[in-house]
């Protein structure tokens, strides 16, 4: 497990490239028959990946967690971007297809990964948060996440929202979770900028094409930064940061909060043309 302590608004001002990379990148998500765990101090958020191909993967404890399995005081949220899989929670098996979002609840001991085709291994993208109460664990499909379309032609923001773990859906503690698909000729996601210094963020994208590379804009918003970010790599969003971004071609991302509420509306806009 990676630990990656917060950092502040004046620390970030004076990051180069490599240092902002080294604090808010994660660029090694998925491993072959592997898990992955990078650690935020930002609202001890949890980022990681499975990519099990030969064999199931265990969701193990960590030292650094000084609990006695790694749910015992956590939540998680997973969401599959590659082939059709199995996720096994205390001996319940659930089937998750591509843009499936399984939440596993406060207390389940034992869980495992397995890829239905190991020629076309899924990819579970992972996201965890501390929690104080055991919610049911659920699966829900993209189709049940009630896509919502925004966007236009004319501001190349033309998306689909999907919405998974939130208030009005899959019941959590404080995680919030759910992904973005833009469609063909749409680059700019999260367009308007905005902060939300009650909760933080990470973004993890996906379906980028191997050539192609998205802008991911942070930093406080009359002092922003970027990131140039490739496919299946997740960036931590500090809750006084904008995360936004645009890329060379449309691409998706999956998008994960946690803090004090779970209000989408809970939001300071940072308008597009008061930015430097």
């Amino acid at each position: 497990m990676e630990i990656r302590f917060a950092s502040s608004p004046t620390e970030v001002a004076t990051m180069n490239t490599e240092t902002l990379r080294k604090n808010f990148l994660c660029d090694a998500i998925f491993e072959n028959d592997n898990i992955t765990y990078v650690y935020s101090h930002y609202d001890r958020v949890i980022t990681g990946g499975v990519k099990p191909i030969t064999k199931a993967v265990s969701l193990i404890n960590n030292e650094e967690l000084k609990a006695d399995y790694f749910l015992e005081r956590r939540e998680l949220g997973v969401i599959n971007v590659g082939g059709t899989g199995t996720i096994t929670a205390d001996g319940v098996t659930y089937t998750l297809d591509k843009l499936s979002c399984l939440y596993v609840g406060k207390g389940v001991k034992e869980v495992s990964f397995q890829s239905n085709d190991a020629q076309n291994p899924a990819l579970f993208f992972l996201l965890s948060t501390p929690a104080h109460h055991a919610y049911p664990t659920t699966l829900m499909t993209k189709e049940e996440a009630s896509p919502v379309a925004l966007g236009s032609v004319e501001t190349s923001n033309e998306r689909t929202i999907y919405k998974y773990i939130h208030l009005d859906g899959i019941k959590s503690c404080q995680l919030v979770m759910g992904l973005t698909a833009l469609k063909p000729g749409s680059v700019w996601n999260s367009v308007p900028p905005h902060t939300h210094t009650r909760r933080m963020e990470v973004y993890f994208y996906f379906d980028v094409p191997d050539q192609q590379r998205v802008f991911h804009f942070m930093g406080q918003p009359q002092e922003t930064r970027h990131l140039v970010m490739a496919n299946h790599q997740a960036v931590i969003s500090a809750p006084w940061s904008v995360h936004f971004g645009s890329g060379t071609s449309n691409y998706s991302f999956v998008w994960g909060m946690a803090g004090e509420n779970q209000l989408f509306s809970d939001m300071d806009p940072a308008p597009i043309a008061t930015l430097l």
